[in-house]
């Protein structure tokens, strides 16, 4: 069994998954438009949105896809979660990512974390950003 995320975008998938390959060092695998499925795009505006498509970020592979833009809803209430290894890449993705998104909470020291972030990117995906201090023994 394993689990797996898969994600929804408003038009913004191939955008999206673009920006994290280049930004996070993701490497995109998969990549199917909704004209190339059998039978072809249920609209000429679906046309060459993503219907699949495979991205592989810290070893998770993440899955996303366009839907219609009346049903796209930015995520709520779950967040894609990044342990990064410094605080100097903790405050770069934060500035990528948070660029023309919202902030939640913004980039700050916690009593377990060195740095952590809360925000939604202008994709409409909701990371957390963490740069773990040692557990105490």
């Amino acid at each position: 069994m394993e689990l797996k995320t898969f994600l929804n975008y408003g038009g913004t998938c191939a955008e999206a998954f673009r920006f994290y390959e280049q930004h996070l060092g993701g490497k995109i695998t998969r990549w199917v438009t909704w004209a190339q499925q059998p039978g072809g795009s249920p609209s000429p505006e679906m046309a060459n949105l993503v219907l699949h498509a495979r991205i592989v970020i810290g070893g998770q592979e993440i899955m996303g896809s366009d839907v219609p833009k009346e049903r796209f809803q930015p995520m709520r209430s779950a967040y894609l979660s990044l342990s990064l290894t410094s605080t100097g890449e903790t405050e770069r993705i934060f500035g990528l990512l948070s660029e023309g998104g919202e902030v939640f909470m913004p980039m700050q020291e916690t009593f377990f974390a060195h740095r952590f972030a809360m925000l939604r990117d202008r994709f409409g995906t909701s990371w957390m950003l963490i740069f773990e201090k040692p557990t105490p023994a």
